[in-house]
């Protein structure tokens, strides 16, 4: 088979669309041979590992898409013979760049306590940061988060303590509350809380902008999440929930469990993979890919669903960049592709660029979109 039939092949076979003999072939080929000929940039070989990693065998096997991925990049490079990683998932050179670029956005937070002081977490050494309420409020050695409940401690602040976490453009940060619950903050968001999480008997947060929820299971009290005009209730399960100002729509996304959703003056239970859309004035449900919506807490972007538009805004946050769209420049379509946020700027538009259906120029940190 010469180079072209073989690319259409593993196209298809990335598509799911091959027959069984088709697809035992390719399988083999990937695993024991090696395929020769056209030497692929390295963002064409990270495009076409995200969409493999997504048909391989060890795609349904609870891997995340993050090590699919790399599995996949890794059968590309013994099929192509071609060099794509030295550590994959770190940011890597591109062999043509813009003129100016940017680096990806980091690990950081504002944590706001109730007495007013502002602790910049980026910069504050790992250990104790404060008391309130009887707990400890700390940050550990991998740079997240914990509050820590010391009964025996006499409460220096009133039990309804507020604290609040917040994001810049640009970054992001996690942080395990006083039940064990972990709740990771994309950039440009906040989460609400009291120091010692009940209110009148429930676990209670307020969120802004984007976070993933990993709620530990507690019967006697129910985890509450108010978000833009809706509230989620939940007793324990994964979920994600996009409420950010600029998109117009709050999105909740469930991984794994059930919640209940409440959202102009509507309720709706939801089943895994399934996502809520509230746009203030009605509430829609639909089934989505759950990988794709949470990619960014694994450090990845994941094109796939959202228009061009929505991904740009994504872009934006974590590179904190404004983004101009010049008179010719084209509007709401869909491109896939996947990627790292460890990259620089200049390899996700490149990799964009790659549908010939746009074009970018960054000059400092605005970036001019056009056709």
């Amino acid at each position: 088979m010469d180079q072209s039939g073989f690319e259409s092949l593993l196209e298809r076979f990335a598509e799911g669309n091959v027959s069984e003999a088709e697809r035992q072939r390719v399988e083999s080929w990937l695993t024991f041979g090696r395929f020769t000929g056209k030497e692929y940039s390295e963002m064409e070989l990270e495009q076409k590992a995200g969409l493999l990693a997504k048909r391989l065998p060890l795609a349904g096997s609870g891997m995340k898409l993050w090590k699919a991925v790399a599995v996949a990049a890794a059968i590309l490079l013994v099929s192509f013979g071609v060099w794509m990683y030295g550590d994959f998932g770190k940011s890597a050179q591109l062999g043509e760049s813009y003129a100016n670029d940017v680096s990806p956005g980091r690990t950081g937070a504002t944590l706001t306590l109730a007495d007013g002081r502002k602790i910049y977490l980026a910069d504050a050494s790992s250990g104790e940061l404060a008391k309130q309420a009887g707990i400890i409020i700390r940050k550990t050695d991998q740079g997240t988060l914990s509050y820590e409940i010391k009964p025996s401690d006499k409460p220096s602040t009133p039990l309804g303590a507020v604290n609040t976490l917040s994001t810049g453009n640009g970054e992001t940060y996690s942080i395990q509350l006083p039940d064990g619950s972990i709740v990771h903050l994309n950039a440009a968001s906040s989460l609400t809380y009291t120091a010692n999480l009940l209110d009148m008997g429930k676990r209670s947060v307020s969120l802004q902008g984007e976070g993933y929820f990993e709620v530990a299971k507690d019967k006697e009290h129910p985890f509450i999440v108010k978000a833009s005009g809706q509230t989620v209730e939940v007793l324990g399960t994964h979920f994600n929930i996009n409420a950010y100002r600029d998109e117009g729509l709050v999105k909740t996304t469930l991984v794994e469990g059930s919640v209940k959703l409440s959202a102009a003056g509507m309720q709706r239970v939801l089943k895994p993979s399934e996502q809520a859309i509230s746009s203030g004035a009605g509430l829609t449900v639909k089934v989505v890919d759950t990988e794709e919506v949470s990619a960014w807490k694994n450090n990845e972007f994941l094109f796939k669903e959202d228009d061009f538009n929505a991904n740009m805004r994504k872009i934006a946050r974590w590179y904190d960049v404004e983004v101009i769209y010049e008179k010719d420049a084209p509007q709401h379509f869909n491109i896939e592709g996947f990627s790292s946020r460890a990259r620089n700027l200049s390899f996700i538009l490149k990799m964009m660029e790659k549908t010939g259906k746009v074009h970018f120029r960054i000059e400092g940190k605005k970036v001019y979109v056009s056709k």
